[in-house]
């Protein structure tokens, strides 16, 4: 696995071993990322379920001023921070040990809110939908901000949104993204 563009383009990432983590191709990160272009640059992101870190990594890579991860599994933590140490990042790059649901429940964390909020769920179960239907997810958005979920191409994308417009969706191969914005820009509660 390689960052696919930016400044840290071809450099290797390494891989979560086992099947509980499921990185993102890089055909379809590589879409993504030409697919928000601008939006990437000069923005704070938070990479949910973050694994690798591939994603938030590519981000920087393109142009972030800074990024937080955000992963549970001790063994992805410990590839995460070797990708960051290996690729110079440290300084824009910060891992949260801990689960999803704690940092959705908490609204902004003391990280403050971000321009990009990018979440790779596992497919099973209903992260997609809890993602879009409850305010968490909007709380850690800044004003304008995007969050985007990436799913199975399988399965059809959430329709109760809580404080989101749905912009797009994009398919590459057995992987969709789902684009929102924040709604109205204003304060969510």
């Amino acid at each position: 696995m390689r960052v696919v563009a930016g400044e840290l383009r071809g450099r290797r990432l390494a891989s979560v071993g086992g099947r509980g983590t499921r990185p993102t191709s890089e055909r379809a990160r590589s879409g993504l990322f030409d697919w928000l272009g601008g939006e990437v640059e000069g923005a704070r992101v938070l990479d949910l379920f973050a694994g690798s870190g591939s994603l938030g990594i590519e981000a920087l890579s393109r142009g972030a001023r800074e990024a937080v991860f955000v992963e549970r599994s001790r063994g992805a933590l410990a590839v995460l921070r070797r990708n960051l140490e290996q690729l110079g990042l440290q300084q824009v790059g910060r891992c949260l040990s801990g689960d999803v649901r704690k940092v959705l429940a908490g609204g902004a964390p003391e990280h403050g809110v971000f321009d990009l909020v990018i979440a790779d769920p596992p497919y099973a179960g209903d992260w997609c939908e809890r993602l879009v239907s409850e305010r968490g997810a909007v709380r850690l958005l800044a004003d304008d901000g995007l969050l985007v979920i990436e799913r199975s191409s399988r399965h059809g994308r959430p329709r109760r949104l809580a404080g989101l417009e749905w912009l797009e969706d994009r398919t590459y191969g057995g992987t969709a993204f789902d684009v929102y914005r924040r709604a109205g820009g204003g304060p969510t509660e």
